[in-house]
């Protein structure tokens, strides 16, 4: 039996999936307007001459660090103003997680995806909040969760009739400190009936593995990004880049270095492109 159509979202007008491989990436968390603004253009133009669509994705607050002292972010306020600034220079669609359901109509303004971070993506009124804006949502899959459990996450998004939904891999609890990435998974994360991505930076963190911050392996990201493009399964990579990860103020260790992302996109396309032989 032929396989059937791949699931679709849109975003900033424009429909992603069905097929054709897209991409979400940036950095961490917002550090500058500056920085952000660089970064974008240059993963725009990476992006287009390969012909990728691209969601560029950085967080105004990362309410999850490990330690209090840890960098969180400019705010909401500041932190949406250049992403507004971002969307308006680079004609990209923007990303921002939202921790508190107070949050949603406040970054719907400004984003075309608003994204459940996987420590969260079980909070009902979270999800409804998102959905009722009628952006397009991205759950991440909890570190916790099974992923067959996600259908519960995205049924209660579109019960408040928003269909525009992602669910996003980005590893599995293993012990203390490791993730696992079980690439079986993103055959049942495809049974939601809702475009699947796969982290591929967050799935190599090392949580709490370096004395009270997050470690990380980014070396094995490209390897996984390529083994999860290859299940057939995946709609969508999401990487986080930086072109000095040493010296961000979070997710340095795991995020991807600017100017060899490049070459993990040509070698990501090679393994789609020998999958469709």
């Amino acid at each position: 039996m032929a396989k059937s159509a791949r699931p679709t979202v849109e975003i900033g007008g424009r429909k992603l999936g069905g097929g054709e491989l897209f991409l979400i990436a940036g950095p961490c968390v917002l550090e500058s307007r500056a920085l952000a603004l660089a970064i974008a253009e240059k993963l725009s133009e990476l992006a287009a001459e390969r012909d990728l669509p691209l969601i560029f994705k950085s967080s105004f607050d990362k309410a999850n660090r490990t330690k209090l002292s840890s960098v969180r972010g400019p705010g909401i306020e500041p932190g949406l103003e250049i992403l507004a600034e971002v969307k308006e220079r680079t004609g990209l669609p923007v990303l921002t997680d939202v921790h508190l359901p107070e949050q949603c109509a406040e970054a719907a303004a400004v984003v075309d995806v608003l994204q459940i971070p996987a420590f969260l993506c079980r909070q009902t009124d979270l999800l409804l909040a998102a959905a009722e804006t009628g952006k397009a949502v991205n759950i991440k899959k909890g570190q916790f969760l099974a992923p067959w459990d996600m259908k519960h996450s995205t049924e209660k998004v579109a019960s408040a009739g928003n269909k525009n939904v992602l669910v996003t891999e980005r590893g599995t609890t293993f012990g203390y400190g490791r993730l696992v990435v079980d690439m079986t998974a993103f055959e049942e994360l495809e049974r939601t009936g809702f475009p699947v991505v796969f982290d591929a930076t967050h799935s190599v963190q090392r949580p709490g593995g370096a004395d009270g911050t997050t470690g990380g392996e980014r070396r094995l990201a490209p390897v996984l990004a390529r083994a999860a493009v290859a299940t057939g399964s995946v709609d969508g990579l999401f990487f986080e880049v930086h072109p000095d990860p040493e010296r961000a103020p979070s997710d340095g260790p795991n995020m991807v270095r600017l100017d060899e992302f490049g070459a993990i996109l040509d070698g990501v396309l090679a393994v789609q492109r020998a999958l469709r032989r």
